[in-house]
């Protein structure tokens, strides 16, 4: 089913949305920006939640990212292995810490960011946001590929086509807030299943909804 409108005006449409979570901090409980990036990397096919329980003890243990890069592979396996893919996310933790050094040295670019190993353009278009950089994409998690083609924003089920499909249709002004606005949309409202259709703010453009209205008439 291809529910994808290019007739809607999105940026129009996405507003009462953008306004609802505007500035609305990441699930990520993160105190600063060192303790974001390592655990936008240990996120990655595991939950925020899951990430949260653990990151006191981890930064109790490695407090910045000087000290993260004097760990060994020894030293830091305790405070993550119940982490999903610890294995890879270890090694990439400490290469980006024997990059970067020092927490004033994590870059805020797309290019810079991707560079490093863990972080695709999703990882960084979060750390974007919440470092409050200038936008360069739309962040794309697995909520928003799930509730952009329902929207009919978006048509495809990669995440890197659905955000560029979203970066076509959505000024630059809006980037850094449509994805999480998006997300919290997903994780709140429009769940995989037995999505709250009645109390979602976008069922008024929503191609899923109609069509779902559609169906029954």
């Amino acid at each position: 089913m291809d529910l994808f409108n290019e007739s809607t005006d999105w940026a129009a449409a996405l507003k009462p949305l953008i306004v609802k979570y505007k500035d609305k901090k990441h699930p990520l409980d993160y105190k600063n920006l060192y303790q974001l990036l390592v655990m936008v990397v240990l996120s990655a096919q595991d939950s925020d939640a899951h990430i949260n329980k653990i990151a006191p003890e981890l930064f109790k243990a490695f407090p910045n990212m000087k000290s993260l890069a004097e760990a060994h592979e020894k030293s830091l396996l305790p405070y993550i292995e119940e982490v999903r893919f610890h294995g890879n996310k270890l090694k990439w933790l400490l290469e980006i810490a024997e990059n970067i050094k020092q927490d004033k040295n994590i870059p805020l670019t797309m290019k810079e960011l991707t560079a490093l190993k863990g972080i695709g353009r999703k990882s960084a278009n979060v750390i974007m946001r919440e470092a409050g950089a200038a936008p360069e994409g739309i962040m794309a998690d697995l909520h928003v590929v799930r509730v952009a083609p329902r929207l009919g924003i978006a048509k495809s089920k990669d995440a890197d086509k659905i955000e560029k499909e979203m970066m076509e249709v959505l000024p630059k002004s809006m980037w850094s807030e449509a994805g999480l606005a998006i997300s919290f949309l997903g994780r709140e409202t429009c769940r995989p299943t037995n999505p709250k259709h009645s109390e979602c703010i976008m069922n008024s453009v929503c191609e899923f909804y109609k069509n779902k209205k559609g169906g029954q008439n």
